[in-house]
Formats: structure tokens, sequence, C-alpha cells
């Protein structure tokens, strides 16, 4: 395990894990496949870091505490934008509670049954958002203030277009792209999109609902959602406890109800 200053590499990895963390627990790399190249950013200072396993293809490098996982996320891209990996997987400290398949899905990419064509979302929450995060954010329990966002300009600002009426998204910020994917998209570009992240504190959620749009097409069709514009991918049994009927769709593409995450 190497620790310090971001590191610099000259070759491209086949995949490579980027850790968001802060004071998570990070014993759960130990079993991430060894084929996976680990880099951890840690906007913590040294708290919780002696847990960290000790393995090879492990980097810790130290970055403020600002602009939340979107900051690391494009530090990552602008660093290594000539060395990228084939693929990338992006996730939080502890990425399992909004993906609780998120080692399988690991094990499913480092064995070749799984890759990004050039996106692939991780959780188990297909949402849907409005340009002001007027449905999703200001009521959130962790929004106490009822701010609002400003996804709607960010993504004009970025993408030099009007913003959609909707995005949607999988919560949690977590996610796998290619290396066509990002530099679909010129350095500049992520340049840009570094110095929207400094200049908000809320706009890593607004990267959080349009990551998928940086580096393609949309990747979730919104035929696919509920009348709610949710879709769970995993069994909610409270919401099958309040289905009138029983039903347990797989998916759960039927389900009209939300729950808080």
């Amino acid at each position: 395990m190497s620790s310090g200053a971001k590191p610099t590499f000259t070759f491209r990895p086949a995949i490579d894990l980027v850790v968001a963390r802060f004071t998570e627990d990070l014993s759960w790399l130990r079993r991430v496949p060894g084929t996976i190249r680990i880099l951890v950013a840690n906007k913590g200072g040294d708290r919780g870091v002696v847990a960290l396993p000790q393995r090879e293809g492990l980097h810790l490098h130290a970055l403020p505490n600002v602009g939340r996982e979107a900051h690391a996320y494009l530090t990552h891209i602008i660093s290594g934008y000539d060395t990228l990996a084939d693929v990338t997987v992006f996730c939080q400290g502890h990425p399992f509670d909004h993906a609780p398949d998120f080692h399988a899905r690991l094990q499913a990419l480092a064995s070749g049954l799984e890759s990004p064509s050039p996106f692939l979302w991780y959780g188990f929450l297909d949402d849907t958002d409005d340009p002001r995060g007027l449905r999703l954010f200001v009521p959130w329990s962790k929004n106490p203030g009822r701010k609002e966002l400003a996804t709607g300009s960010l993504y004009s600002k970025l993408f030099g277009e009007p913003s959609p009426d909707w995005f949607h998204f999988r919560g949690g910020a977590q996610f796998a792209v290619s290396r066509e994917g990002i530099v679909s998209r010129p350095l500049a570009f992520y340049q840009r999109a570094m110095e929207e992240v400094l200049a908000d504190p809320l706009a890593a959620h607004g990267f959080e609902r349009f990551w998928d749009r940086i580096f393609g097409p949309p990747a979730i069709d919104p035929f696919s959602l509920g009348p709610d514009g949710t879709r769970y991918h995993k069994r909610i049994r409270r919401l099958e406890r309040e289905s009138d009927d029983g039903d347990e769709a797989e998916g759960g593409a039927g389900w009209g109800k939300r729950v808080s995450i």
C-alpha cells in the first residue's frame, strides 16, 4: 500500500476503483479482486486509516474535504486523463448503503462478465428529480434548510444546451465508466466541472443526477420507471407489505410508492 500525494502512473491498468472516503471503514477493500487497482481519495485525515488492508495495488492520497465525491472523482479524471484505466469504478467510502451488490458487481467486472459501454450505474433505486431539486432534494431529511439545487443551470453551463425537464439517475453517485466514455469529453470540460464543484457546495448533488450524461447518452429509460418516477432493483419489504395486491414485480418497475432512503 502506498500513501501520500496523488500517485502518478505511466501505465494504463484494466480496472481502477476510485474510492471517495471521509472516515468510513475501508476493511471491505480486502474483498476487492486483486486485479483491480484501488485509489483511495482520503478526505478524512488519519481517522480510521489504520484499518486499511495491506495489499498490492492499493494507493491512498489525501484531498481537502471539499466538493463531496464529485471533487474526488474529477480529481482522478483530471490528474490521470492520459493514463486512465480501460474501466474506472467510482464509489463512496461505504458503497453498500446504495449498492448492496457492490462486491458482486466488481467480481463481474474483473471476470469480464460485465462491462460498461460506456456507462453502468450501481445502486438499487432509479429515481427522478427536476432541475431545482424540488421533488427530491428540497424535502430530503438531510436538507433541513430546504435549499434548492442548481442542477439545471449547472447542466446548461457545462453542456451548452437547455436543461432537460427531468433527470433520471441511480441514487448514490456510484458507477463504472469506460475510458472511451471519459475521453469523449475534452480535459477542459472536466476542468470547468471542477470549477463548478469548488464554487457551489451543493454542486455534487447536481452531478449525482447527470453523471451518465457526461459520458454518453442517458442510461435510464424513463419508460422503465414506475408512475412516480422510481424503480427499485431490490425487494423493499415495506413496499410489499403496503401493496394492495401483494404482487412482487421483479425490479420494482410496478411499485408506485416512494420510501425514504
